[in-house]
């Protein structure tokens, strides 16, 4: 066995028919008596069969990926698009901020100001499908740091806005921007090993759950001295920080073999290996040129429209959810006694007109349930790697339903702030948990369209929540509380049939590879 290494050398001697040439047999004696040097072949077979199985060694990105493991490069990516991810939450996060102070400077009735929060997310529900269309027909970074500038842009620009109606329109327009910031998953995702990849992809939501808090503290130490223009202006500054160290960002090595471009992916995979201090896969990198991508129809194929249309949901849930709980933290903090509140069972002031301003102990609140975040993430990611997505989507929607049936009965602020706590600890997790399944179930080839058009999705449950928590709220606290309860048990059922468990799973390259080739290394022969 341990000789199967060695190449071999087989000697074979020109047979000659001794009757003719009436020469003496042979028989009897051995080969190498029997040989002379110009009637022996000598073939090396072992060594031309082994050459010529190494000639046509062949890997895939996935292989690269996985050979060059995570390292100082995947960390240098994570800290990068996570800057965009600080921005999209800042951006999302201001909205439950600058509702109650429009509406007592401008003296806005309650559909205008949830129409505030609503054109964000038509813009983002718009855009999200296009961006994912630029992203998988042109690139994963053209589409990136093209939306991040149009965010950047308008949001400055609605920092100025002088009357109500042009707040509207640039909201909107930097709700279109921020629609692209779920292709900084996509990107990621496509550089990471299968095993760290659960993993890694929460990193990245935690930039969000710092971004959040982050927007807090920035409204807690400016909505009192400078106002709400300079919370916009400032909330922008992830962004420009993000769009000032994108020149290091290279494009996703599975997007250039997807377009044929094998040598930009060897350059970035040869790059990554260098900066992991690891070594590149011996052989080819194969191709999987694909033409036809970003197709819509794609999603629905026989293979893929079952997941599809459960995803669309989950994720219309999961933002319909946290967007809710978001607003109805400042909403139910603003009611004051929740007693009082949810006995009548409806929340109305005296005049459609009547406002009144978040106060210190209404940041701090906000604050604390903001940084529910934190252990929300935590608790997935012990799980999420452990008892896979599906279950870990299943937990954090019928946890979060769990903690909102207390909000029914009569209870204190503390335990208000303590069961919003636990209830958006576990969405926002579910959240994310949805981030890292939706790059993994789809193939290169359609994978930011997929997370752009769930996302659409999601920002569709995202528009609908401030008529919920905010309008509906005023009308019936039991009716607003039963939507949200019920829509995540709805989610629950919805991931728990989900076909496909991918903890584990190699992302694929194109809807037609239903099998990954298995590229077998050349063993020795005898």
């Amino acid at each position: 066995m341990e000789n199967w290494g060695r190449p071999e050398k087989i000697s074979y001697k020109r047979w000659r028919n001794p009757e003719e040439s009436g020469e003496p047999s042979f028989v009897g004696q051995s080969d190498e008596a029997q040989g002379t040097d110009n009637e022996i072949c000598t073939i090396a077979s072992a060594v031309g069969n082994v050459k010529n199985t190494l000639d046509q060694e062949t890997f895939t990105v996935e292989d690269a990926l996985e050979a060059i493991g995570f390292g100082k490069f995947q960390w240098k990516m994570c800290l990068l698009t996570g800057l965009s991810w600080i921005g999209d939450a800042m951006e999302m996060m201001i909205l439950s901020i600058l509702a109650p102070e429009l509406h007592c400077e401008w003296r806005l009735p309650s559909y205008q100001v949830a129409l505030i929060t609503s054109v964000v997310f038509i813009g983002t529900g718009i855009s999200s499908p296009v961006w994912g269309n630029v992203s998988d027909k042109y690139g994963r970074r053209v589409g990136l740091i093209t939306c991040m500038c149009w965010t950047l842009y308008y949001g400055l620009l609605s920092a100025f806005a002088p009357v109500y109606g042009w707040l509207l329109v640039l909201r909107g327009l930097v709700g279109f921007g921020i629609g692209g910031a779920p292709q900084a998953v996509t990107m990621y995702s496509e550089f990471l090993p299968a095993k760290a990849r659960g993993i890694s992809i929460m990193m990245i939501a935690a930039f969000w759950a710092i971004g959040a808090v982050f927007e807090v503290l920035l409204a807690l130490w400016i909505m009192p001295t400078l106002g709400w223009r300079w919370l916009l202006g400032l909330s922008t500054l992830p962004v420009v920080i993000f769009l000032s160290f994108s020149f290091w960002l290279p494009e996703s090595p599975r997007f250039d073999v997807l377009t044929g471009n094998r040598e930009a992916a060897m350059a970035t995979l040869t790059r990554m290996a260098k900066e992991n201090g690891k070594a590149m896969p011996k052989g080819k990198l194969t191709d999987y040129e694909q033409t036809d991508r970003g197709r819509i129809k794609d999603l629905f194929a026989p293979q893929y429209w079952r997941t599809t249309l459960l995803l669309l949901f989950i994720w219309f849930a999961n933002a319909f959810s946290y967007y809710g709980i978001v607003l109805l933290t400042t909403e139910l903090f603003q009611a004051g006694d929740s007693c009082g509140s949810t006995q009548g069972a409806k929340i109305e002031p005296s005049c459609s007109l009547e406002c009144k301003l978040l106060t210190s102990a209404d940041y701090k609140d906000l604050l604390w349930t903001t940084l529910a975040e934190f252990p929300g993430l935590l608790v997935i990611l012990l799980v999420v790697d452990r008892i896979g997505r599906k279950k870990s989507m299943v937990l954090c929607f019928f946890m979060f339903s769990l903690c909102i049936l207390p909000l029914y009965a009569c209870i204190g602020r503390i335990a208000l702030t303590i069961f919003i706590f636990i209830a958006r600890a576990f969405i926002s997790g579910g959240y994310q948990v949805a981030f890292v399944y939706t790059p993994e179930v789809f193939p290169t080839e359609n994978r930011a369209l997929a997370m752009g058009t769930c996302s659409a999705m999601a920002r569709l449950g995202a528009l609908i929540t401030p008529f919920v928590a905010q309008v509906l709220l005023r009308k019936s606290v039991y009716l607003t509380l039963s939507m949200y309860c019920g829509c995540c048990l709805l989610a629950g059922i919805a991931a728990l049939i989900l076909p496909i468990e991918t903890l584990g799973r190699s992302l694929q390259e194109s809807n037609s590879e239903t099998k990954r080739p298995n590229i077998q290394k050349p063993q020795p022969v005898r």
